[in-house]
This record gives structure tokens, sequence and C-alpha cells, in this order.
């Protein structure tokens, strides 16, 4: 058993083209080994530098035995160009070939040898098609030569048993040797297998497992800011970036001037996190601090590293404060009119038609939550002006941030100023909901505007593509519903967001939308649901019963028939559910009986007809007694408590009596049975208690 190792030495690849590069690069590897029947055991891994592609296998086989094979060619009818054809691409002659009978016919045959092969050779024969299927996010031709690459490739390491592979890519040989130095590529060392490899890079301070360096990374960043006792939020976005961007960690802490700390945080934090990729710190009190982290791919032994960045980022934080001492004072109100100069998109008007819109749609949601319309259609009309701001213009991802800040600055109040604020809100899966009313309705209006408009252009998602983030729009709503426990009627929403269109003259299909959007909504909450382990049929129950109209109920009916459907209770609902409604869709199958809503205690012939006819009774008396704050659990609880008199019913009562009267009274009774069990959710829908 041998290791297999490869380099490939390049310019300065982006963090994303790494990533790709390297996971498609140790896929094509491990088809290769898989297709010539190359077995390996034990450690394979891809590692990636800002330089560095390497892929590493230990335990692989020297050698390989190809077993004789009996190759089929042409039927004996076939032309003579046909049979050349086939000797010559198997490299035979005539003289080896025979006829042999299938059951398709007779054809012509060839049996190769048994072989054994090295896999140093196959490795050498099959490199520069693996490295030529190697796909980047983004590549081009670099200099002379006809190879496209994300960077320009500079060295080719490849070593198979401290054997160097051999083989020609484009313009680069394989040889024992990688460069020890990007900045001096005259510099270059033999190795002849991975450990040395690996190990003389560590004793130069390169991390080559990404894994290790982000860890590394990790404690070091937490370390450095626990000696000041100061806190890091560790995103971990910025951190798998920067650990893709150095290849030598090494922390270095720097501060910027106390006075940028006047500026709004989230300024500040965009310029350091998302600008410059460094990592602020925080003090006990969670305030933002003018000390702030970075990684640097060497050590900063002259000071000059620090140096350079408190430079460069003191001159964007003079900028940022520059900007926003300047457009915190430009009145909003007086701005609205230029939304007009803005786009939204082609068709869909510009961002005063769309705040225009919105604010008479979050007025109309105003009525449901008992809140101010006159202060929710202020907040409405002018959420979108931060658009305007040159520090929007700077930081786009500051909107509505900004927003809430200039209007805080300009003396609204604060629920104006927080809606304006949060109104983008939910920005993903993990993002914070917002919670007041005000923020709500604008959060909620604002969303709901997007996703009938982009419908209404036919701009809907498709199953790889989603370029709006309309799913992530949808997905908010759902959330803004659910975690507010707020409940909103959607269909009638979207039918009256599709009217606030058609006044602005651009006209929808009403019917088309709806039917789409209904779709739409209920695919997301399925997946809502299902990323909240909630069984797929208790969904399905769930919406069959009410739809995209009540998602509130949709996920607490839900959630509580899910938590409970494996235990006792939701045994026992299951059962007497499911043992009335077989019976009843038994006996209507032919449709030779109908049967009335209610049933007649009259023609009652035992005690177990009036028992459960009793219980049925007091079931409806409680669902018409329960409020809107009914307790789910106790629901079923009393659903459940139905199974002893159905149980007792179909033990001693032949709901097939000969007389058609009885028979059909006692059907009507169990459906009177499962229309009560309906109050709670359709139950035919769910599959099984387990």
């Amino acid at each position: 058993m041998a290791e297999f190792f490869l380099e490939l030495f390049t310019e300065e690849i982006p963090p994303n083209l790494q990533i790709n590069a390297r996971e498609n690069l140790i896929i094509n590897i491990k088809n290769f080994l898989d297709r010539e029947n190359i077995t390996y055991k034990g450690k394979s891994k891809s590692y990636s530098t800002p330089n560095r592609l390497v892929i590493y296998y230990e335990n692989i086989d020297i050698n390989i035995i190809k077993e004789a094979q009996e190759i089929r060619g042409p039927s004996v009818d076939a032309p003579q160009k046909a049979l050349d054809g086939f000797t010559r691409s198997n490299k035979i002659n005539f003289s080896d070939i025979y006829k042999k009978k299938t059951e398709k016919g007779v054809f012509y045959f060839f049996r190769t040898s048994s072989l054994k092969l090295k896999t140093l050779d196959l490795l050498e024969e099959n490199m520069p098609s693996i490295l030529e299927k190697t796909t980047w996010k983004k590549s081009m031709k670099w200099g002379d030569n006809d190879l496209y690459w994300g960077r320009p490739l500079k060295s080719i390491l490849a070593v198979f048993d401290e054997s160097l592979v051999k083989f020609k890519f484009h313009h680069l040989e394989s040889r024992y040797y990688t460069f020890i130095d990007k900045e001096f590529e005259d510099k270059s060392k033999k190795f002849k297998n991975f450990k040395l490899y690996n190990s003389f890079l560590k004793k130069r301070g390169i991390i080559l497992d990404q894994e290790l360096r982000k860890n590394f990374i990790k404690n070091k960043l937490k370390k450095n800011s626990q000696k000041k006792n100061l806190y890091i939020e560790i995103d971990e976005k910025l951190l798998n970036e920067v650990t893709n961007i150095v290849e030598s960690p090494n922390i270095i802490s720097c501060q910027f001037d106390l006075n940028f700390l006047k500026i709004p945080k989230e300024i500040l934090i965009t310029t350091m996190k998302h600008h410059q990729k460094y990592f602020p710190t925080f003090d006990e009190k969670n305030n933002l601090t003018n000390n702030f982290l970075i990684v640097a791919n060497t050590k900063d032994v002259k000071g000059l590293i620090k140096n350079g960045n408190q430079r460069v980022v003191e001159a964007r934080l003079n900028d940022a404060q520059f900007f926003w001492e300047k457009n915190k004072s430009q009145s909003l109100v007086k701005q609205v009119s230029k939304l007009k100069n803005i786009n939204f998109f082609k068709g869909l008007g510009t961002y005063l038609d769309k705040a225009q819109r919105i604010r008479k749609l979050s007025g109309l949601i105003s009525d449901e939550l008992l809140i101010s319309k006159e202060k929710i259609e202020i907040a409405s009309s002018i959420c979108k002006v931060d658009l305007l701001s040159d520090l929007v213009g700077e930081f786009p991802e500051l909107q509505g941030i900004m927003g809430g800040y200039f209007a805080e600055e300009q003396g609204f109040e604060k629920d104006i100023y927080l809606a304006v604020r949060e109104h983008y809100l939910p920005t993903g899966p993990e993002s914070k909901i917002p919670k007041k009313p005000y923020s709500l309705a604008l959060s909620f209006s604002d969303k709901l505007d997007t996703l009938v408009g982009f419908f209404g252009i036919g701009f809907k998602p498709t199953s790889s593509k989603d370029p709006f983030a309309l799913r992530r729009s949808a997905l908010g709503l759902i959330r803004l519903i659910i975690e507010n426990n707020r409940n909103f009627n959607i269909r009638e929403l979207i039918n009256y967001s599709c009217v606030l269109y058609d006044e602005q003259g651009i006209k929808f299909d009403q019917k088309e939308i709806n039917k789409e959007l209904n779709i739409f909504f209920t695919d997301r909450i399925k997946n809502y649901m299902k990323d909240k382990s909630i069984r797929t049929d208790i969904t399905e129950c769930a919406l069959s019963s009410y739809g995209i109209d009540n998602i509130l109920k949709v996920y607490k009916k839900s959630i509580t028939l899910n938590k409970l459907i494996n235990n006792s209770i939701g045994e026992d609902v299951l059962f007497s559910y499911k043992r009335a409604s077989s019976i009843i869709n038994d006996e209507l199958k032919d449709r030779k009986i109908e049967l009335s809503s209610t049933t007649n205690p009259i023609l009652f012939k035992t005690e177990y007809e009036n028992n459960l006819y009793k219980k049925v009774q007091n079931l409806r008396k409680y669902f018409s007694s329960i409020d809107k704050q009914e307790n789910y659990e106790n629901t079923l609880i009393n659903l459940a408590s139905s199974r002893k008199e159905v149980t007792a019913f179909f033990d001693n009562v032949k709901v097939n009596d000969k007389d058609i009267s009885i028979k059909k009274n006692r059907l009507e009774l169990l459906q009177m049975l499962c229309k009560t069990f309906d109050n709670y959710l359709n139950f035919s829908k769910i599959e099984s208690v387990k």
C-alpha cells in the first residue's frame, strides 16, 4: 500500500473559488480510482490555502489485477466497417476475434488477457484528464498557454509511493518540487512524501488543513480579546472567509479613534466585517469598542501590518462619518418625492410607487393589529428614503437600518423609527424577527408587495434559481406570523395588493396570482414544518383544514399533534377516528346510502349507541365553547377520551343492521364523530401512529 498526494500551486485563489475547486478535484480523483478498481483504505482529504490545492490519499494499492473479460463486438451481419472499427478501437487483430451465439443473435467477441497494472502508470496516464475535468466557478485563460483555470497555475507536485507521477498538463510538467515562498518563486524544495511536505509547511507557520486553520484562528481570536477583557462575536461566515484567505494566520490587535464610536455602530461593524474582514470587539455590556482584530498572513515583526490596517480603517471611517453628518439632517419627509427617480423594478414602478402601496397595505393591517393607522402610514412613506443617502450608497447592507437612525435623529416617534429600521427583517432563516406591531406591519406589507409584484410580472422562482429571494420573502412572512403569534388572511391581502397595483396602472391576473401564490406559500409552509421536524402527513392534514389563511393554526395544531401522536393520546385519537371513518368510507363508496348531518337518538337500540352519542355531544359542546386561546393539547386529550365509547360501540354494535334505517342512523352517528374530530384537523390524511 502507498500514499498519493498532489499539490497545485497557483497565484492567490479567492475563497469561493478555492472551496469549490478543492471539493471538485477530490471527487474527480475518487471517480478515477473507483473506475479503475484501485482500492484505497484510510485517509483521503482535500486541502487548500490561498496558493495551494492539495489532495492526499493513503493506503492505495500499488498494483491492480484486471481480470480477463469477454468483450462483445458488432453482429456478424454488421457491415465490415463496423468490424474494422471494433478491432481498431480495441487494438486487436481480426484473428483475435470469434463468433458466439447469444439470445439476441450471433456476435463477434474477443477475450482480454488478465493484466497486472501499476497504479503509478495509471495515474500518469490519467492525471491530465482528471485535472482537465476540474471545474471552477469562474475561470479564464492566463498568459500565453491555452489553460483555462481559476488563477494562473504555477507548479504541479505529484507523488505516488515516493515516486514522481510524471505527466504534462498544458504548459507544466509535474515534479517533486513546490514553491516554498510565493514572493520568491525561484525558491523551491523537493518532497517525496506527504509527511515531510506537511511538516515543512508547519515549520514555516503554514496550516494546510483548513479545518485546523479555522479552529486555530477562532481560538486565537478569543484568547487575544480575553487578554483585554473584551468579547468577540465569532461570525461564522467571516471566519470561513478569513480562513481561506490566509495560510499562515497571525492575529493582530488594532484600534481606531474613539471619536468614531459616536457613529451608529452598524456603520462601524459593516466597515470592519464586510469591507475589511476585521473582527470587532465588545465590552462586558455588549457595547462596541474601538478595538478590533485582524487575521494577517504573516507575523507583523515591525508593526507595519498593524499600522497599515489602522490607517485604512480610519480613512473609511472618516468617509462614513462625513456621510453620516451630511445625511442625518436631510429631511426624510421632504425627500419622499425623490423616490420617483429610483426604479423598484421594470414593470413594477418606482420606489415612490412601492412606498405608496406599502402605505395602504400596512394601513389595512393596522386595523388587525389595533395600532395607529396614521403612524404606520408615516413609517411606510419614509421607509425607503434612505436609499437616496450617500451612506446606503456606500454601505448597501445598511438600508433600512440607516433610515431608522435618520428618523430617530429627526425626532420621529420610537414606533416609527423602529419600524423603518426593522422592516427588512427577517433577512434569513436565522435572522431576528421584528416583534413590535408597527415593525411587524411594515415588514409584512413590504414583503407581500414584493411577492405579488414579481409573481404578477412572471418572475417566479424556478427549481434552481431564485434571483430575487422570493422564497426568503415568503419564509419571512411565515415566520412573522408564527413567531409573533399573529395571524393574517394572506389571500385577502394578496387580493388587496393586486388592487393597489391596479390603481397605479399595473395590471395583473388577480385570480392567477392568488392561485400561484397559494401553491408557493403552501410549499414554503411544508418546508418550514419539515425543518421543525413535523411529520409531512400532519402538515398535509393541517393545510387541508386551514390552508394559508390561518398559518398560525396550521403550525400550532401541527406541532401539538406531532408532539403527541406517538404516545397514548395520539394513538387513542387516531384509533377512534380511523375506526369510524373506515366504516363510513366502506359503506359510502358505492354511493347507495346518503347520510344526513345528524343522527336520531330515538332509533338507538343499545346503551353503547347512547353512550357514544353523549360523548360526541360533549365534544361538540367543548368545541363550541373554546375561545381563541384554545389549548390544543387539551383538545387532543378530550378527543382521545372518546376511545372508550368508540371501542365499546364497535365491540357490541353491528353497524350493518338489516334494518336500513337503523344502519343509516348508526353511520350518521359515526359521521358526527368524525366531523367533530375534524374541528381539530382533517385526520383522514394521517397515515398512521408510527
